[in-house]
């Protein structure tokens, strides 16, 4: 048995370039040990493999019997909750999956549609002309009101600000990779620190969830609410049992962290990249004037995902033996699809680091080749919820404003949490601003 090479330098080395320079870390590794290699991080035993080759990605990602790798419940299980769908296996998992994907699909989800043009609309509305400003945290501010509003179905004022509070507070505490070392280090050395300040933060939130779940159980209308929370407390399992109030929260928990650090990112660089490809912003903005389909606009957001993916891996544990770029790895082996290699490969996509929208006019390259949101059976659960979100929020803004980069060097990348962000939060000026009435005719 032949295994891919590992990376030579000490565990300690690695986690801190993977957790503060983890593009320059992989571009390294590529070119030293080629398109698979292995990866130790401080605290695990055995490698974890990274690969780009989008045949193993089908493999890994089919096979409904491959787990989770070790770690990932004692990072995020502490936040998100034991009964997290992210962090359940097998049955129990699926049933949970099963039971939540209905909210994100089809007439359900164009049921959020007004919810999110109302809240961007009240953000563009915010906006100074010719001042500068970052984008990134007001898409955060973007995606956490529409959490607010279409998960979570806090309407009343005083509440949702109540809400919003804690849950900010949350999502800022667990963004950098600073924290989560720290966090990570106090929790094993018996949560003393930042680890016990960020359990005042989740006390806090979770009075406010439970404090919802209560109110919706008593809502004489709960069963025709619109709002995620609603369903899953009128949803039932197949055998007919319903969630308890603390799986309900965890599913709550895992929705605003899985779904509004990422989509805010996605725009986020979405917006740097068009704003400095000027033909492809042209382009789309005259598709969104002339309002007839959305092609090009769908493959802005493929391009800008396979350029900038937000979240760089998504890995299993091997439930049996696999070929993977002329090695074999054995079962129990952990292997993640590196998202950002398996985006910029030469051979699939040509010129590679350049921004080129066109390349998915036709529907792109194959399947697992293309894969910001994962795969199979795990792949993300709010998939197109995102895009669903992210073509609006794009619409609305480039419908009414023109934008300009406040700076003409492109964007480094840093980590927030498991995604990588804008180093800057993307600073733009806002040029012009249309009236919403006046949208459909601003080309």
């Amino acid at each position: 048995m032949t295994l891919p090479p590992e990376h030579s330098s000490r565990p300690a080395v690695q986690t801190l370039r993977w957790m503060f320079r983890p593009i320059e870390f992989m571009d390294e590794a590529r070119k030293r040990y080629g398109e698979t290699f292995g990866v130790k991080f401080i605290g695990f035993q055995t490698p974890l493999y990274f690969t780009s080759d989008p045949g193993a990605a089908k493999v890994i990602y089919s096979n409904s019997q491959n787990t989770l790798p070790p770690g990932r419940n004692t990072v995020l299980e502490p936040v998100m909750g034991p009964r997290s769908v992210l962090l359940l296996e097998g049955s129990e998992h699926m049933a949970r999956r099963k039971l939540m994907l209905p909210a994100f699909h089809g007439e359900r989800m164009r049921a959020y549609e007004e919810v999110i043009e109302e809240v961007i609309g009240r953000e563009i509305d915010s906006w100074q002309q010719g001042q500068e400003f970052r984008i990134h945290p007001r898409m955060q501010s973007v995606t956490l009101e529409v959490i607010l509003r279409a998960v979570f179905g806090v309407a009343d004022e005083a509440r949702q600000a109540r809400m919003r509070e804690a849950l900010g507070v949350l999502v800022h505490q667990t963004a950098s990779a600073g924290r989560q070392l720290i966090g990570l280090a106090s929790q094993r050395l018996g949560r003393w620190g930042p680890w016990r300040s960020f359990e005042k933060t989740l006390r806090r939130v979770d009075e406010r969830i439970y404090e919802e779940i209560a109110a919706r159980r008593d809502d004489p209308d709960l069963e025709s609410r619109e709002d995620i929370l609603s369903m899953l407390l009128v949803a039932r399992f197949e055998d007919g049992s319903e969630m308890s109030d603390s799986e309900v929260r965890d599913q709550l928990v895992t929705l605003l962290l899985a779904g509004h650090e990422t989509t805010a990112t996605a725009l986020a660089w979405t917006f740097d990249l068009l704003l400095r490809h000027p033909e492809a912003l042209e382009r789309l903005r005259t598709e969104i004037a002339e309002g007839d389909g959305d092609e090009y606009l769908r493959a802005v957001i493929s391009e800008s995902l396979r350029l900038r993916p937000v979240v760089p891996i998504a890995g299993r544990r091997l439930a049996e033996e696999i070929e993977v770029d002329g090695y074999t790895l054995p079962a129990g082996a952990d292997i993640s699809p590196a998202i950002y290699l398996s985006h910029t490969r030469p051979d699939i996509y040509p010129d590679p680091h350049s921004f080129k929208p066109d390349r998915f006019l036709d529907g792109g390259p194959e399947t697992y080749s293309w894969v910001p949101f994962g795969g199979g059976v795990r792949r993300c659960l709010g998939a197109s919820f995102a895009e669903f979100e992210m073509r609006i929020v794009l619409r609305e803004v480039l419908g009414r404003c023109r934008l300009q980069a406040a700076s003409e060097q492109p964007e480094g990348i840093k980590r927030r949490n498991i995604t990588f962000s804008p180093s800057r939060g993307t600073p733009v000026v806002l040029v012009e601003r249309r009236p919403a009435a006046a949208a459909a005719a601003f080309a």
